[in-house]
């Protein structure tokens, strides 16, 4: 099998048709189909189970897909660092960053290091932690920041900052004016939430199944600016770091009698090829955070 085959194989696997995956290709359809089939031949396995409409990997093609995958990968990899070496940058950092930490935390560090290196492109992606993770692993992304535990171990992170978990309510809420709250009174208020790949949703997950409580989930969103505006209103309350109301009126943190704090964490592929302008970012994040 060669590189050429692999890209051919893994885009009918993601479009699961031909027609689709020639165009995407930019190839005629009959010579991707030639392709795929010399593939098959090659190493003496079907890889497509192949119908009209659809085409669905074989289980031969299921373990094929991962490995081709780090293929390419490795071969992007391996592209960018001799470009490199040759004088070139990548000039492009690709960041994925949670809605609170992209909101409260990063514009500030952002905008610095567009200052500082105004050549180099930041794409910024905003998404759940887990969502990030996944992209991390599978190269769509170069850094990411994610909540610092259970890391797979084909990541490696650097920490970044810790934050405070906190009961968030109106500040004309019956529970503003207390000094703390328990899990049980914070899971018997009306919730709004993050749908489920946020690490405060994680949270609110993993105490919900410690302390075997069903959660009053009124509303979910994964747009922060809605949770804000629900919560401010009065309708229902939320949990969010604490960095949050430091910069938002009109809302009131309540700390949970036993004090939750998370740490946040820059993580990138252990064994994945981090360009200089990755390298540049990850140094001037750690020195300016």
């Amino acid at each position: 099998m060669d590189i050429r085959q692999l890209r051919y194989f893994t885009c009918v696997a993601e479009q699961k048709n031909f027609t689709r995956a020639a165009r995407q290709l930019n190839i005629a359809q009959p010579a991707l189909s030639i392709a795929i089939k010399k593939l098959e031949q090659s190493i003496g396995l079907p890889l497509f189970d192949r119908n009209e409409r659809q085409v669905h990997l074989t289980h031969e093609g299921e373990v094929l897909l991962p490995h081709a995958h780090r293929v390419l990968q490795q071969v992007e990899d391996a592209n960018t660092a001799m470009a490199e070496l040759r004088g070139l940058q990548k000039g492009e950092v690709r960041v994925g960053v949670p809605g609170m930490l992209g909101s409260y935390f990063f514009p500030s560090i952002l905008m610095g290091f567009k200052s500082r290196y105004p050549d180099l492109k930041l794409s910024v992606v905003e998404a759940g932690t887990q969502s990030i993770r996944q992209m991390l692993l599978d190269g769509e992304l170069d850094i990411g920041v994610i909540h610092n535990q259970d890391v797979p171990p084909a990541l490696e992170t650097t920490y970044l900052i810790s934050s405070q978990m906190v009961a968030v309510t109106s500040t004309d809420h019956p529970l503003a004016e207390r000094q703390s709250i328990s899990f049980q009174e914070f899971f018997n208020e009306e919730l709004v939430m993050f749908k489920k790949g946020y690490f405060h949703r994680e949270f609110i997950d993993q105490i919900c199944a410690i302390h075997k409580i069903s959660p009053q989930l009124s509303f979910e969103t994964n747009l922060l600016a809605m949770i804000l505006n629900i919560v401010r209103h009065g309708f229902a309350i939320t949990a969010l770091l604490e960095l949050v109301t430091d910069h938002e009126p009109g809302l009131t943190p309540i700390p949970f009698e036993q004090p939750v704090t998370l740490d946040i964490a820059m993580a990138w592929r252990k064994h994945g090829y981090l360009s200089l302008a990755d390298r540049a970012f990850i140094d001037f994040v750690q020195n300016n955070k």
